[in-house]
């Protein structure tokens, strides 16, 4: 079954939007994940350096 060239055309760039979207949605996890490590790892120093300033008083 032959299809006409519009609606190929139209698979094509549907398919290639859905593409678009996974990838940008792929980069803003890696974003949040980088964020969510800075600030864990903050949070850690945070609390290293909270437990030792108890420590010496």
């Amino acid at each position: 079954m032959r299809h006409s060239r519009t609606e190929v055309g139209r698979w094509r760039m549907l398919r290639q939007v859905q593409r678009r979207k996974a990838r940008w949605l792929e980069a803003q996890s890696r974003r949040n994940m980088r964020i969510h490590a800075i600030r864990k790892c903050l949070v850690s120093r945070q609390r290293h350096l909270l437990l030792f300033a108890t420590q010496e008083s």
